[in-house]
């Protein structure tokens, strides 16, 4: 942690951890570097837990996880389109 900012130290003892259910996928979008999932889920606190680690739980439906992986990868294959062939992920 030597050389990290003041703020960076603060903002990582402010972690908030959720419960994430996703209930459907809605749209996905990429933009500048980055890929945009819309959804509606429920979100809720979690209780810190002594035992576990902080973080937040993504919980979704196999059916629901099996469509965001093709979407995942429809949306890759587009950016990789935009790519010079020597670029492409995957190729040399």
């Amino acid at each position: 942690m030597a050389g990290q900012s003041h703020a960076s130290k603060y903002r990582r003892s402010r972690l908030k951890t959720f419960d994430i259910e996703l209930q459907r996928l809605k749209s996905m979008r990429h933009d500048m570097g980055l890929i945009e999932i819309g959804v509606d889920a429920l979100v809720l606190p979690r209780s810190a837990r002594e035992d576990a680690a902080q973080s937040s739980t993504l919980r979704l439906p196999v059916d629901q996880a099996r469509a965001l992986m093709v979407l995942l990868k429809q949306q890759l294959a587009e950016l990789d389109k935009l790519q010079p062939r020597s670029r492409r992920s995957g190729r040399a």
